[in-house]
C-alpha cells in the first residue's frame, strides 16, 4: 500500500477521493441527523394542518408548507455536506500541494544556484515516486555539470600544455640563434619546422574534434563494401606494422554492405589499427574482423600490445586523455583520436568501444554501424 502512495497519481487520486467520501459522509450524516432531531418536530404541525384541512385552498397551503420544509432540510444537510466536503478538500489539497510545491522550489533554488556556478548543489529525495525521479535525474545532471566543468578546466590545461611544448621548442631555437649558441643553418630550420608541424598538427585537430563535436562534418551517406575499405586500410598501414616486426591478419568475408560514409570510415578504421600497431611491441598480432549481425556490421580491432588498465578504461575517448601519464611523445599523438573517431561513428548512427583484461593483456576495439 505504501508502494502506491509514494506515487503522485495515486496520491491526486486519493485526495480527491477522500473529498468525495467525505461528502457523501457528510451528507448522509446531516441527512440521519437532522431527520431524526429536527425535520419531524418541523413535518408534524404541517401533516396536522394537512389531515385538519376542509377545502382545496387549505390542503394547497399546508402542501406547500409541507415541501418547504422538505427542501430547507434538503438544503440544510447539503450545506452541511459542502462544509464537510470543503474542509476535507483543503486539508488534503494543502498537505498535497505542500509535498509537490516544495520540492519544486527546492528545484527552482538549486537550479538557479547551478546556474550561477555551484555544481555541487543537489536536492534531497521526495518520498513521492514520481518527485523521487525528478530529484534524482537533476542530481546526476548536476553531477554531469560539474563533470563537464571538471573537464573544460582539464581541457585548457591540457590544450596549454600541447600548445607549450612545440613553442617551447621554436623558442629556444630563436634564442639559441639570437645568443650565437646556435647556428643559423638548415639543419636548426629543419628542427624549427618539425616544432611548426607539429603546432599545426594539434591546431588541425583541435578544429577537427570542435567541428565533429559540434556535427558539422559533412557526411556522404551510401552503401558499400566494407571488406574492401578495411582491406585498403590495412594495405595502407601494412609496411608500418612490417617496420615494427608485427603480424595483422584480416578475417572480411565478402558481401558485407553497411550504410555510412566510406571515406569516413577509414577514418576511424586508421585510427584504430594506427594505434594497435603503435601500441603492440615487436612479434605481436593484430586481428581486424568484420561481422555481420541482424541489424548492424561490425569491425573489431584486437591487438596483443600493452593493454588497458581497468582505472583508465571508462576514459580513453575523452579529449587529450592517455593511459600513459607522462605524455611522453612517443606514447602517442595529441591524445583526440579516439575522441574524434568516436563522434565520428556517433554521427554515422555506429558505436565505437573498447574492453581490455588489463595491462599487458592486449585491447579490443568495437567499431559498429549500419547495415545496408
Amino acid at each position: 500500500m505504501m508502494r502506491f502512495w509514494r506515487k503522485l497519481r495515486w496520491r491526486i487520486f486519493g485526495s480527491h477521493f477522500i473529498v468525495v467520501v467525505a461528502g457523501v459522509t457528510f451528507l448522509l450524516l446531516a441527512t440521519e441527523i437532522i431527520i431524526s432531531n429536527r425535520t419531524f418536530t418541523a413535518i408534524q404541525p404541517r401533516l396536522m394542518a394537512l389531515t385538519q384541512a376542509e377545502n382545496a385552498s387549505d390542503i394547497e397551503l399546508a402542501l406547500l408548507a409541507l415541501q418547504e420544509t422538505y427542501q430547507n432540510t434538503l438544503i440544510f444537510s447539503l450545506l452541511i455536506a459542502a462544509i464537510g466536503a470543503t474542509l476535507a478538500g483543503s486539508v488534503t489539497s494543502l498537505l498535497l500541494t505542500s509535498g509537490i510545491i516544495r520540492p519544486l522550489e527546492q528545484i527552482a533554488q538549486s537550479s538557479q544556484r547551478i546556474a550561477d556556478g555551484h555544481y555541487d548543489e543537489r536536492i534531497e529525495i521526495s518520498n513521492t515516486e514520481e518527485l523521487d525521479r525528478v530529484a534524482t535525474n537533476f542530481n546526476q545532471m548536476a553531477a554531469t555539470l560539474a563533470q563537464v566543468e571538471q573537464q573544460r578546466i582539464a581541457l585548457i590545461g591540457n590544450v596549454s600544455h600541447e600548445l607549450r611544448t612545440p613553442l617551447t621548442g621554436i623558442e629556444g631555437y630563436l634564442q639559441g640563434m639570437m645568443d650565437g649558441v646556435m647556428a643559423s643553418d638548415e639543419e636548426t630550420f629543419a628542427y624549427m619546422y618539425q616544432e611548426v608541424r607539429r603546432l599545426r598538427r594539434l591546431v588541425d585537430d583541435l578544429q577537427a574534434l570542435s567541428r565533429v563535436e559540434a556535427g558539422q562534418i559533412p557526411l556522404h551517406i551510401e552503401t558499400f563494401d566494407l571488406s574492401s575499405v578495411v582491406e585498403r586500410v590495412v594495405r595502407q598501414l601494412q609496411p608500418q606494422a612490417i617496420a615494427q616486426s608485427l603480424e595483422i591478419e584480416m578475417r572480411c568475408p565478402g558481401n558485407i554492405r553497411a550504410y555510412a560514409d566510406a571515406d569516413r570510415t577509414a577514418q576511424v578504421l586508421v585510427n584504430l589499427v594506427g594505434n594497435a600497431i603503435r601500441y603492440t611491441p615487436e612479434g605481436g598480432h593484430i586481428t581486424v574482423t568484420a561481422n555481420l549481425t541482424a541489424k548492424r556490421v561490425e569491425i573489431i580491432v584486437q591487438d596483443t600490445g600493452q593493454g588497458i588498465p581497468p582505472e583508465a578504461l571508462p576514459y580513453i575517448f575523452e579529449r587529450f586523455y592517455r593511459v600513459d601519464q607522462s605524455r611522453a611523445r612517443s606514447s602517442g599523438g595529441s591524445g583526440i583520436g579516439l575522441t574524434i573517431s568516436r563522434h565520428l561513428a556517433w554521427a554515422m548512427g555506429g558505436e565505437l568501444s573498447a574492453t581490455s583484461q588489463g595491462e599487458g593483456q592486449g585491447s579490443t576495439f568495437y567499431f559498429s554501424l549500419p547495415k545496408s
